[in-house]
């Protein structure tokens, strides 16, 4: 009598399955832990943040936290690469400008402004801000991944804009932290003040470039 014949699960079909399933729930649980980091370190400061309350919110054992982070530095570390690091590396990746560069310049910062004022990105940039003195290696992480690029960035239009006649102040290639200024001032006022009185930040972002720039022709 014929033996019936086996049939072996084809490679990359039914075997890869439960670990691509496995996978598929690491990363999801590490998601969950890092936004319940997020909400954790603005709460409570990154000092005062346990893993026991990340784990609880994210709603897993303390111990599975230690399976995809080290610590509690590297987890803050990777919610700075994902949250805050993506936004100033598109202005890294803008194209060569077809029109001017202050119009260039007005449309990152004001899709910055959008997507960090009155948002928890805003919250973690406050963060940093305030316990940043007290933990020079959160700053240090934080003045690479997302100063030294923000700058680079904003110092390279710059110098367009000066080549290109738009800019007339040379020296301000020198200190690109004069454009960026209304971002920070925005994010700071907004949780110390703005319920005394609410800046308009689109505005100040427009009186800003006009002082660099020049104002705007209404012809």
């Amino acid at each position: 009598m014929a033996k019936a014949a086996t049939h072996k699960p084809e490679a990359g079909g039914e075997a890869s399955a439960p670990a691509s399933n496995r996978a598929t729930r690491a990363a999801e649980r590490r998601n969950a832990i890092v936004e319940a980091a997020m909400e954790e370190f603005i709460a409570r400061g990154f000092a005062a943040t346990r893993l026991d309350d990340i784990a609880k919110r994210a709603g897993v054992a303390k111990g599975t936290i230690y399976l995809h982070f080290k610590d509690k530095e590297s987890m803050f570390e990777e919610l700075v690469r994902t949250v805050i690091v993506p936004v100033v590396a598109r202005l890294n990746a803008l194209p060569p400008p077809t029109g001017s560069v202050r119009d260039l310049i007005e449309t990152f910062a004001g899709n910055f402004l959008k997507e960090v004022i009155g948002t928890r990105r805003g919250d973690l940039v406050r963060l940093i801000v305030a316990e940043g003195p007290r933990f020079p290696s959160v700053a240090d992480f934080y003045y690479r991944e997302v100063v030294s690029r923000g700058m680079a960035g904003m110092r390279a239009l710059i110098e367009l804009g000066i080549a290109r006649g738009e800019i007339r102040e040379k020296d301000l290639a020198r200190y690109p932290q004069i454009l960026i200024a209304p971002a920070m001032i925005a994010v700071i006022w907004q949780s110390l003040f703005a319920r005394h009185a609410p800046l308009d930040a689109q505005d100040m972002l427009r009186v800003h470039l006009d002082l660099i720039f020049g104002e705007r022709s209404t012809t």
